[in-house]
């Protein structure tokens, strides 16, 4: 998932600690042994309404895969997303990143015909989201 269209490209990558400074935003970083191995956040939905938020930049190397992180850290970030005051998490993937869908399935996420908001994605083919009540 790299090349245009895709998150890895968004300027944010470059600065992700300036990237979610807002009281609405949250991003965690997964390391071992002072190893960066895995990221995720949630943000507000730009293009959408105030209570809909975005789970943003959620990667892993392989190395960090199979470890239940992905769960814990997606459970993190979602309850994140309750207490900032969302009611709707949205997310975007790829139909080919199976264990990823898989993941947010199990998590409650439900999918979608079509993107929500602009976050200029326009390479990511699968939409999913799920109530945070």
């Amino acid at each position: 998932a790299v090349g245009t269209g895709y998150s890895i490209t968004d300027p944010e990558v470059d600065d992700m600690h300036g990237a979610y400074p807002s009281p609405r935003s949250v991003f965690f970083v997964v390391t071992k042994n002072n190893e960066i191995l895995g990221c995720g956040g949630i943000g507000p939905l730009h293009g959408a309404d105030k209570t809909t938020c975005e789970l943003r930049k959620m990667y892993f190397l392989p190395a960090l895969r199979g470890t239940g992180m992905g769960n814990r850290l997606l459970h993190i970030c979602l309850q994140h997303a309750r207490d900032l005051g969302y009611r709707l998490c949205y997310l975007e993937t790829l139909q080919s990143m199976s264990h990823a869908r898989h993941l947010y399935a199990k998590h409650g996420f439900k999918k979608l015909d079509s993107p929500m908001g602009s976050t200029g994605h326009t390479s990511c083919n699968a939409w999913m989201s799920r109530e945070l009540a």
